[in-house]
């Protein structure tokens, strides 16, 4: 670790929970399963209404730490060259050359992911489960880390396209976001009073919350590396290993179920159980870290059947009793 970082690996969490407290009121979860998806090479799916800062909250993420971000803005109307990158004409040579999309980045936003076609959608599973890319001939890996973190409305329908299971079963975690408190809102609305203008030579605009994101000093990349090495060294014991592999199976034996959980499911939630693991402090897992984070990794991987639907029932239900026959 180099002798200038401002925090040590094992402090790296409690620091970006800091800066990001800085910007965002509230959402602790919401911040801890980011982590998670740093620390763990995972990539994640943030679901909520509009205006719930998530946009907000990745990008002061990705500022605590000093890693390349990038941000694309899912539209009906992109194409996959436009993430990925194609092979242009040079002009003064003749020959084609690779021109790298914005996804040749440490942590990619891709905001409103439902927005885009199915074909633009599928362009990023290549990337997300390779950590590579494929333009022309051209196959280039991708820098590390590499994480994705998407954002979609779960509300709005017009000129939205579902996402296939193929690449729901790509995302470690999806965490769906909820409404702050009334006492949360008010430090919200009164943070927004507070801003101030951004003064541009004779001229000013207000400030928005994007403008308070601190630009303090960021923790190095070495200390994220470090931080990952600790939570490749938390014990995971063979009782949480069947745990997870049985959770898994009940999902597929489920009468309500039509499709369970994959395999990836049960290694999501060790590996993620292990960074929850060292975010609070341990060197081992325990069942907590298992029930707090199945609902995030198994929910989207998970479909109910059309009688189970039209009868009332939700995954929420079905997967809190398939939780109790584990225990």
């Amino acid at each position: 670790m180099k002798s200038d970082d401002p925090v040590d690996a094992r402090s790296l969490p409690a620091a970006v929970q800091a800066a990001v407290a800085g910007t965002i009121v509230g959402q602790g979860v919401v911040v801890e399963r980011t982590l998670i998806a740093l620390l763990t090479g995972g990539h994640l799916l943030l679901e909520g209404v509009p205006g719930l800062a998530k946009t907000l909250l990745v990008q002061a993420v990705a500022r605590a730490i000093d890693l390349r971000f990038g941000r694309v803005q899912f539209t009906i109307d992109l194409l996959p060259a436009d993430i990925v990158g194609a092979e242009v004409l040079d002009a003064r040579t003749g020959s084609l050359r690779v021109h790298r999309g914005p996804i040749f980045t440490n942590i990619l936003l891709a905001d409103e992911i439902n927005r885009a076609s199915p074909k633009v959608q599928s362009a990023l599973l290549e990337a997300m489960q390779e950590r590579r890319v494929s333009i022309g001939d051209s196959t280039l890996d991708l820098p590390t880390p590499f994480v994705v973190i998407a954002t979609q409305n779960p509300v709005e329908q017009a000129g939205t396209f579902e996402l296939p299971e193929a690449q729901l079963d790509r995302f470690m975690l999806r965490h769906r976001l909820h409404y702050p408190t009334q006492r949360e809102e008010h430090q919200v609305v009164r943070r927004s009073l507070d801003l101030g203008l951004r003064r541009n030579g004779d001229g000013a605009v207000p400030r928005s919350a994007f403008d308070a994101i601190p630009e303090g000093r960021r923790l190095s990349a070495a200390v994220l590396t470090r931080a990952m090495e600790l939570v490749q060294s938390v014990h995971v014991s063979d009782v949480f290993i069947r745990d997870c592999v049985e959770l898994t199976a009940l999902t597929r034996r489920h009468p309500d179920i039509e499709l369970g959980c994959s395999p990836r499911a049960g290694i999501a939630l060790a590996h993620a159980a292990r960074a929850r693991a060292m975010i609070h402090g341990r060197d081992f897992v325990t069942p907590e870290d298992l029930f707090e984070l199945a609902e995030d990794v198994l929910l989207h991987r998970m479909r109910l059947r059309y009688e189970a639907v039209a009868g009332g029932r939700t995954a929420d239900q079905v997967l809190r009793e398939v939780l109790g026959e584990l225990t």
